[in-house]
């Protein structure tokens, strides 16, 4: 859990930053390349984790897409054109989406009462991801700037190397369903029928797909208002510290106490309230501090949710069911939002700068609405 993360991490909250200053993309052309991930969770998915129930143990699934992903990582990091870049973060992302469930998957399979254990091991998603952006945070530091910016998929490549070797000495999770059985992922989507399910589907689909605003944005908004590009991912690494916490002390209690419905939607309220912060053109200060808005909506929105799927899905279809979460949120819902993000951001920008207002209107007027259908009818 802690190595998946930090590969994630290190290169996906600051090569926007990259994307567009060294190498002077447009915001559409950066949108499209982070729509690389969210493509690529719409389609490995569907095969990731049927593969895993039916026929290959799961760590050997893992280990295969973070050792193909090194040579990816190093080579995306000496690419300075869109469309190669494009091509080649398309590959590696097609790897690492495959990866994302089954992490989960291979999680909940060896526990025996996920609802408690399960956060004392999600905590270390956070904790990794706040580490290594403090970690790259004093690198560039060390440096005295951040030079290209090709460090953060250089870094991203050497954590592959320690997350492939971590998958190789993973317990055996052999598949449990029958090759001849139904499609296990079609028995996940039957899941769809139960219309609170189903609603639970679409509003994960809206919210989490406006994390691309927040990824997209915040290291730019942060830059606009004063904040070094040195120490731009310590400061978003606050919110993986408040991810951290939250995951160890609170998220138990609340999806236990509160239940799925209201766990999830407080998750959702939490995201509001950091879109509603960057709207109102906040302190610099007090933009620094929101980022604690972002840990929190992670983890009672996103992992909860994980945690909902697995409590509600027949065990012999846990990996494809993990898969259509990650297929929504990772895939549809961040594709969908890194398009919408990329047109705003273009929209309300005029002369290399950006009226982030109104840029941070849309989320959060689209978070409302998927906060209000999960009161409504979830």
């Amino acid at each position: 859990m802690f190595m998946e993360y930090a590969v994630w991490a290190a290169w996906m909250p600051v090569l926007a930053a990259r994307l567009l200053g060294p190498l002077q993309m447009t915001g559409k052309q950066t949108g499209w390349i982070y729509a690389t991930l969210p493509l690529a969770s719409m389609i490995s998915p569907l095969f990731a984790g049927p593969l895993a129930d039916q026929y290959v143990d799961t760590g050997c699934i893992l280990a295969f897409c973070h050792g193909v992903g090194i040579v990816l990582l190093f080579l995306a990091a000496r690419i300075t054109k869109f469309t190669p870049m494009f091509v080649v973060m398309l590959a590696y992302s097609m790897l690492y989406a495959a990866s994302i469930p089954l992490v989960n998957a291979l999680m909940f399979r060896h526990l025996t009462d996920a609802e408690k254990q399960s956060p004392g091991i999600f905590i270390w998603a956070p904790v990794a991801w706040a580490l290594i952006g403090w970690l790259l945070a004093g690198w560039r530091n060390l440096r005295k700037g951040e030079n290209d910016g090709s460090d953060c998929l250089k870094m991203a490549a050497v954590l592959s190397v320690i997350m492939t070797v971590v998958c190789l000495i993973q317990p055996a999770t052999p598949p449990m369903a029958q090759g001849g059985e139904a499609m296990p992922m079609l028995k996940a989507l039957g899941m769809l029928s139960d219309t609170s399910f189903a609603v639970f589907i679409i509003a994960s689909l809206v919210v989490a797909g406006m994390m691309q605003f927040y990824f997209m944005g915040t290291a730019r908004f942060l830059s606009d208002l004063g904040a070094s590009g040195k120490n731009v991912s310590a400061i978003m690494g606050i919110a993986q510290a408040a991810q951290a916490l939250a995951t160890l002390f609170l998220l138990g209690y609340f999806f236990t106490n509160l239940g799925p419905k209201w766990t999830i939607t407080l998750g959702a309220g939490c995201w509001l309230l950091l879109y509603l912060v960057y709207t109102l053109k906040a302190p610099k200060g007090v933009i620094v501090i929101s980022q604690v808005f972002h840990g929190l909506a992670y983890v009672f929105f996103m992992i909860a949710g994980q945690m909902f799927v697995n409590k509600v899905a027949p065990k012999e279809i846990a990996g494809s069911a993990q898969s259509l979460i990650i297929l929504v949120t990772t895939g549809v819902g961040l594709f969908l939002g890194t398009q919408l993000a990329g047109i705003v951001m273009d929209r309300y920008s005029a002369g290399g700068k950006f009226n982030w207002s109104k840029v941070f209107m849309v989320p959060l007027l689209l978070t409302l609405v998927g906060l209000l259908a999960l009161v409504v009818a979830f």
